[in-house]
């Protein structure tokens, strides 16, 4: 039986296919066509698709974007930065972009390449809270215990209730010999439903 939802995704899908039959040099009605097959997890037509967005649209960096997260799905995450990259020469300060590339350089270990990329897409958008999560858990990777506190704290500004914020905080007062602070922060990191690791919620129990 299909929902409704479902239901609405194809219809908005059969109104962008009308709408490439009347114009098939609008990159934006490929895009928007290629977002909703995505959500679909009909990935191989949103990359034909998306590939159309950018011969119609040169400069659609949010198309670029969108390639790379089908690379990142299939585990390519070369294919992943190569896309991201193409993405910020599109379009100078796309925040997204730069976020994409810090995560798969945080993922194939590249903590520099990580910090860097990370820092540029905050700066371009100061409530982009996934790039602060992401750089406060490359600080504290490389052992930058103050910064990656700073940016954890900045993100939950952001959204007080993100629960990898409070769990990267939790680790960093560890580090930091700030007990009670960071028992404060795995309780809210728990209380809003993250799995922390069981290796951390032990130390916890030391310090209760």
């Amino acid at each position: 039986m299909m929902t409704s939802k479902a239901k609405n995704v194809e219809e908005y899908i059969a109104m962008q296919q009308a709408a490439i039959s009347s114009n098939p040099e609008c990159g934006t009605s490929h895009y928007n066509l290629a977002v909703a097959l995505i959500g679909m997890k009909r990935y191989d037509e949103a990359e034909a698709e998306l590939q159309d967005a950018i011969g119609c649209s040169p400069n659609l960096a949010e198309a670029y974007a969108q390639l790379g997260g089908i690379c990142l799905q299939r585990g390519d995450l070369e294919g992943c930065l190569s896309y991201n990259k193409q993405a910020i020469h599109s379009r100078a300060g796309f925040a997204e972009g730069y976020g994409n590339i810090g995560f798969v350089h945080l993922q194939m270990g590249n903590l520099d390449e990580a910090i860097h990329a990370l820092e540029k897409a905050t700066r371009w958008n100061p409530n982009f809270i996934q790039a602060f999560v992401n750089l406060a858990n490359a600080y504290l990777m490389e052992g930058k215990i103050e910064e990656s506190i700073a940016a954890s704290l900045k993100a939950l500004e952001i959204n007080p209730d993100f629960a990898i914020a409070h769990n990267n905080l939790t680790i960093a007062y560890l580090e930091r010999k700030d007990y009670e602070k960071a028992v404060e922060h795995c309780d809210r990191a728990a209380a809003f439903g993250y799995d922390v690791a069981p290796q951390i919620l032990e130390e916890i129990e030391k310090y209760r």
